[in-house]
């Protein structure tokens, strides 16, 4: 099948691969979020899949809008059979989505309805879930509701960070992504309606969300923390400044009040509602990541200091 692809982030690169790898189809162009600044001189950088695109010659879309007219006008010259999207981050207008003949596909990382939205991995794991996976969906006008072509799951480890499940389920779904454009393609796949039960939502995390409340049980303190690795991040107050923090690892009681911090040879503990949490690695305004054990020494934290 001839395919416009859409994606921008790098968990969009595998399917995008995996598409460009696949011998039954043919990706015409790319359509991508518009260069960003980044980096200290905040130069404009081509997205990770406008980037692969470039390497392979491929023709890159950039509308500031789903809905341009100039875009539109493209698309309808580009001729595609579907459009499979995968992380494009922008809202798809009717106009568009009636251009491909068999629709826009999205490959989505959790198993729909279970949290439909922007944040499904970090939700998956923010909420303890075993069990999660992926799923590629024909779009509709609401938001992730369409019917669904295919699923994929995949085990949520005790020490999984968001980041790391969402590397694994980018891999899986790239070929859940492919054998679905199989089967649209000979007719052998059809796409059912989603289930009115166990509908979930999972928006955007923001950097406040992030923020680590040591009131919690220690459970939930390291759920979040997993959630929001590697982005936006982790993150308490220390001596009114913020402090970044990697994942923790639970430890038995120590007695420590909420926040309370332990300095020990080999470790660094936090109090928390329930058990203590060792700290991994952490960083200070201004400084590099480190262990914490080296924060510690460093900052000469006094008895009884806490994080908030």
């Amino acid at each position: 099948m001839r395919l416009v692809f859409a994606g921008t982030p790098e968990p969009a690169v595998p399917a995008l691969q995996a598409l460009l790898d696949a011998p039954r189809h043919e990706v015409v162009a790319v359509v991508t979020r518009p260069d960003a600044p980044a980096g200290r001189g905040r130069r404009l950088v081509r997205s990770p899949v406008g980037a692969l695109a470039d390497e392979h010659g491929i023709e890159v879309l950039t509308p500031a809008k789903a809905g341009d007219p100039a875009f539109l006008d493209r698309l309808r010259e580009l001729d595609p059979d579907a459009c499979p999207v995968v992380a494009y981050g922008a809202l798809l207008p009717q106009r568009a989505l009636e251009i491909p003949r068999h629709g826009w596909v999205n490959l989505h990382f959790s198993l729909l309805p279970a949290w439909r939205g922007a944040a499904p991995v970090q939700a998956a794991v923010r909420a303890g879930e075993e069990i999660t996976g992926a799923s590629t969906f024909r779009i509709v006008r609401e938001l992730d509701a369409g019917p669904v072509f295919g699923v994929v799951t995949e085990k949520v480890g005790p020490a999984d960070t968001a980041g790391d499940l969402l590397g694994r389920l980018a891999r899986s779904g790239a070929r859940l992504l492919v054998s679905t454009m199989d089967g649209i393609e000979d007719a052998s796949l059809h796409a059912v309606p989603q289930s009115a039960e166990g509908l979930t939502y999972a928006p955007k995390l923001t950097v406040d969300d992030a923020k680590v409340s040591f009131a919690e049980p220690a459970i939930a303190v390291d759920r979040l923390v997993r959630a929001v690795t590697p982005d936006p991040g982790a993150w308490a107050l220390f001596r009114d400044e913020r402090l970044k923090l990697g994942p923790v690892s639970i430890v038995e009681d120590d007695g420590l009040a909420p926040g309370e911090l332990k300095i020990e040879r080999r470790r660094v503990l936090a109090g928390t509602a329930t058990q203590a949490v060792q700290l991994g690695e952490v960083q200070a305004q201004g400084k590099k990541r480190m262990a914490a054990t080296d924060w510690a020494r460093g900052t000469r934290i006094e008895p009884g200091e806490r994080l908030a």
